[in-house]
């Protein structure tokens, strides 16, 4: 769920206390005693070509748009980018709402009709000159600072008044800070405020739990399976698909399969890290990489998304289960593998030949993956070697994001790799692709965005992880331990 906006100046949301449905957030305004000054936002470009529902996401605080937001809006309308897309976007939600505004717009466009009841504030666009004085280090040739020179405007003009404004740019932040303005970050885009909250699938139970959930508790066996049906103060908290486990004397490691009001149905796992139950010749190399072995090799699960630092063998495991599913048990067709051609250094230009050939250079983790999974394939000789990488490589296909919008995938294995980089708008296009039969496995670490104005918090990955938790057919888990190398993993704790 969104998180609500931050006031600077007592760090709680501008608008409820806490996160609420929309009836209630409604419901809260029209009990607010009044006399109580609503707030005016000056929105920066940035924010609406990131979010351009933003106009709606203000709740009862009214908006101010300068003429030079516009001006950029206008500037950065074209293209195929997902900025011109959200540009554009903005712009059309601009004009619908100034065409429907009965008296002009002046004194203001409310908000109510146009965001349906989400923003009770009203809506300014800049309608006179502002003639505002800069400090002479600050060119007023600059969009940035004639839009710092309106909000010094509406500051004067509106003495009583809290004029704060919102910008996705840090460096606007501090000038305007430096020049006694309030100014914020945009914070409705961002599932959560910190990371370390995010759900990460895995449940340590404590050492009394089966003396504080025993009774009553029944247990049986399917398919080789053990299941425990218990109840207890845990049970309620317990999600669906949530991997439970309990170091000791007994140790346990399950995941909750089922769940009817405060009690809950545990299935034991299958042990991949046993050699007898390898996945392409792969092995679990500790607790969590036995836990996404369960989720990837599991038909019932449709959605996977799997978080960890480099080394953590999401690919390596991905892959594997992949070509198990492809090649041996024929689960699917094929697999798809896409990922964000965002580069880390500088962008290598124009590459030449085919879809697949051009994403190729953006493919090393796959080539390096399949080489490590060519060796688990078994002796033969070079040239059975050689047979078995080219029957791999012609059941894996490599595309890009830019045109997967209006394909349906059926029956096909589907690799989101990099997934930290996308935007939660990109990765709804890219999961509603899925058709019947398809399995779709996202991977990433939030720690390596490159995507700018994407954070931890905002961030594509992070979204589908905390709206997807609970489903049914859907698992989680973060990978915890590197197993790529001692010197990997020393670089990721002391780097």
């Amino acid at each position: 769920m969104p998180a609500t906006r931050k006031d600077s100046t007592n760090d709680q949301p501008a608008g409820a206390a806490t996160i609420k449905p929309a009836a209630a957030r409604r419901a809260t305004r029209r009990s607010a005693p009044k006399g109580v000054s609503r707030k005016l936002f000056v929105l920066d470009t940035n924010v609406l070509m990131h979010d351009p529902t933003s106009l709606f996401r203000f709740e009862e605080h009214d908006l101010y748009v300068p003429i030079m937001t516009l001006e950029e809006l206008d500037n950065n309308k074209k293209g195929t980018t997902e900025l011109a897309r959200n540009t554009r976007q903005a712009s059309r939600l601009l004009d619908e709402i100034v065409s429907a505004a009965p008296n002009g717009i002046d004194a203001g466009i409310a908000l109510d009709q146009a965001s349906r009841g989400m923003a009770t504030g009203r809506l300014y666009l800049q309608t006179e000159a502002i003639d505002v004085r800069l400090p002479a280090a600050l060119p007023t040739a600059r969009g940035d600072n004639q839009i710092l020179a309106v909000v010094m405007y509406l500051a004067d003009k509106h003495p009583g008044r809290e004029v704060i404004l919102v910008s996705k740019d840090i460096n606007m932040r501090i000038k305007a800070r430096a020049l006694g303005l309030a100014a914020q970050d945009y914070f409705n885009d961002k599932v959560l405020e910190d990371s370390d909250l995010l759900y990460t699938g895995i449940r340590e139970l404590p050492a009394d739990f089966w003396d504080t959930h025993g009774k009553g508790m029944e247990s049986w066996k399917e398919e080789g399976q053990t299941y425990y049906r218990i109840s207890g103060p845990l049970a309620p908290d317990m999600l669906i698909n949530e991997f439970v486990y309990q170091d000791g004397d007994s140790p346990l490691q399950a995941w909750v399969r089922e769940k009817r009001g405060r009690s809950v149905v545990l299935e034991t796992l299958v042990d991949y890290g046993h050699q007898k139950n390898n996945v392409w010749g792969i092995t679990a190399r500790n607790r969590e990489q036995n836990f996404a072995l369960n989720l990837l090799m599991n038909p019932d699960i449709d959605f996977v998304t799997l978080l960890g630092q480099a080394g953590t063998g999401k690919t390596l495991l991905t892959l594997a289960a992949g070509l198990t599913q492809v090649l041996e048990s024929k689960r699917y067709s094929e697999i798809i593998m896409t990922r964000v051609t965002v580069p880390v250094g500088e962008d290598i230009g124009f590459l030449p030949g085919t879809e697949e050939e051009k994403m190729a250079p953006w493919m090393g983790a796959l080539e390096d993956n399949l080489e490590v999974l060519n060796g688990t394939a078994g002796e033969g000789g070079d040239w059975g070697r050689a047979a078995t990488r080219d029957l791999i490589r012609s059941r894996i296909k490599i595309k890009s994001l830019n045109f997967m919008r209006g394909r349906t995938f059926l029956n096909k294995y589907l690799i989101i790799d990099e997934a930290q980089n996308l935007t939660p708008k990109q990765m709804k296009t890219l999961i509603t692709r899925a058709g019947p039969g398809t399995k779709v496995i996202c991977m990433g670490n939030i720690a390596q965005i490159d995507t700018p104005y994407l954070t931890e918090g905002s961030s594509g990955l992070t979204f589908v992880v905390d709206r997807f938790k609970g489903w049914e057919h859907s698992g989680h888990i973060t990978l915890q331990r590197g197993e790529r190398s001692r010197l990997a993993d020393h670089a990721a704790e002391v780097l």
